[in-house]
């Protein structure tokens, strides 16, 4: 059109179709609002760990818990994988994005790093792994995966390690890949997967009446830092932070709710919920 400029359309594999969700699918004792859920909650008391890249020492993030990397090595013939302390910082602006996102919705909550991709955001299963298991083991209150694998060769190991967190009451948010291929975690029913949808407003959440992607979250066009300037970037890797820091939000307010009423929770706030509409 004269005198306009024409947006592209961003469109990327587990996008929301914005489809509605009967209000009928869930069990609602009472009515849960969004004022409700996370009202007032800012993460304080909230552990959160972002595996990803790393994180930009440089970045005001407000409480850090540390960052760290996985070191490899092998000892008498044995591979022997240790969680050490990371100077590197991040090479690739991912996790620092990821990190910012949390940031910004649980401003209290106190945010741990652990480095698992490089510069080209190439990474190994076993890497990934050990450092999940480590996560899992500290006991964070949520865990943010903006990467998958597609190695079947991990497969069940990480399955195994995401039922334990569940049991373990620690809450995974895995980020969908963004093409249309398996990958894990976030397939599995244990985590909150997260794919995305356009919608601006961070606290937006939509209910995926098709999984296996369980929830939307805002992950086109979002602000996060990158070299000392704000950029827009688009992915279902910057939905699961939105997810993440919600998650926070909602167990600084009400700690003693466990993984599968956090589920809950969410379920019964998504956007995309009609009141009575049977599908």
């Amino acid at each position: 059109m004269t005198g306009q400029t024409a947006r592209s359309v961003i469109q990327f594999a587990h996008m929301s179709p914005g489809e509605t969700v009967s209000t009928d699918r869930l069990a609602r004792p009472g009515s849960i609002s969004r004022q409700w859920a996370w009202g007032g909650g800012t993460g304080e008391g909230v552990r959160v760990c972002v595996i990803d890249s790393g994180l930009d020492p440089t970045l005001d993030i407000g409480r850090r818990g540390g960052s760290f990397t996985v070191s490899k090595s092998a000892v008498d013939g044995t591979l022997r994988y240790d969680v050490v302390t990371d100077s590197q910082g991040d090479a690739a602006g991912h996790g620092t994005a990821c990190a910012a996102i949390i940031n910004r919705l649980a401003p209290a909550c106190e945010i741990t790093s652990i480095r698992v991709l490089g510069p080209t955001l190439g990474g190994a299963g076993d890497i990934l792994i050990a450092a999940l298991r480590w996560a899992i083991a500290e006991g964070f209150g949520v865990i943010n995966l903006s990467l998958s694998t597609r190695n079947p060769v991990y497969k069940q190991e990480i399955h195994d390690l995401v039922d334990q967190a569940f049991f373990q009451d620690v809450a995974i948010v895995a980020a969908a890949h963004n093409a249309p291929v398996e990958s894990y975690p976030w397939r599995f029913s244990a985590v909150f997967s997260a794919g995305s949808h356009s919608v601006e407003d961070p606290e937006h959440i939509e209910l995926n009446p098709r999984p296996p992607v369980q929830y939307f979250a805002a992950g086109v066009r979002v602000a996060v830092p990158q070299n000392g300037r704000v950029v827009r970037v688009s992915g279902n890797s910057f939905a699961a932070p939105h997810l993440a820091g919600l998650i926070a939000r909602i167990r600084s307010k009400y700690p003693q709710l466990a993984v599968p009423e956090i589920r809950h929770v969410l379920s019964a706030v998504a956007s995309n919920l009609v009141e009575g509409e049977r599908e």
